[in-house]
């Protein structure tokens, strides 16, 4: 079993820093709500790991997997709520667009509620039926012969969440502590443009993919 938590560890991480619409929509929450909104945001990511890996467990990612139309139908789902986000992200750089003031001016952030941030992280994580099927193919490789599926799965999945935690978590503080440059309304313009590209662009990839 150690050995297996310490090799999945591993890929976890690999997994975690890798960049995608989590850390997208992290780096959003933190410019727009501050640190404590991009924390529920993290949270409810990790959340969304724990919905995948209990589904995983009873073989609904199995049935995601088999199935063509359930899994279309999920990311169509996923990269309408992605594209969605990204063009949020968009009106709003396009109304700072005249805001821009001088250049040690900082604009405060709103804070927004924990409640709203964590449900925008966990549909981030639990519309991106990627990770249910990259859970249906790694897990196993992790759980020793003879081990408790459900509760060997929940403790991979648990390794996993705590990894992502950290990483985001450590996203929103950096973007706190960079806040005196990061919330410019120039700089802030930009960031919000870039953000809301990179999530209108995912979402319209899996469309793309979905179309061909």
């Amino acid at each position: 079993m150690l050995t297996s938590l310490i090799g999945f560890t591993v890929v976890a991480a690999l997994l975690t820093v890798s960049p995608g619409p989590d850390f997208a929509v992290v780096l959003r929450t933190a410019l727009g709500s501050g640190r404590r909104a991009a924390l529920c945001s993290a949270l409810g990511i990790a959340a969304g790991c724990f919905v995948w890996g209990l589904a995983g467990a009873v073989g609904l990612t199995a049935m995601l997997a088999a199935s063509q139309t359930a899994y279309d139908a999920l990311r169509v789902t996923g990269a309408s709520y992605l594209v969605w986000l990204g063009v949020q992200a968009l009106r709003g750089a396009r109304r700072r667009r005249g805001a821009d003031g001088p250049a040690d001016e900082a604009a405060p952030a709103v804070p927004g509620s924990p409640w709203r941030a964590f449900r925008g992280g966990l549909l981030t994580n639990v519309l991106n039926p990627k990770v249910g099927v990259v859970y249906l193919s790694l897990l196993p490789q992790f759980i020793p012969h003879g081990a408790p599926v459900v509760g060997t799965t929940l403790l991979l999945v648990a390794v996993h969440a705590v990894l992502g935690v950290l990483w985001l978590g450590g996203v929103a503080l950096a973007v706190h502590r960079a806040r005196a440059v990061l919330q410019r309304p120039r700089v802030r313009r930009r960031l919000d443009q870039a953000t809301g590209g990179v999530l209108v662009a995912l979402g319209a990839a899996v469309g793309w993919e979905i179309a061909r």
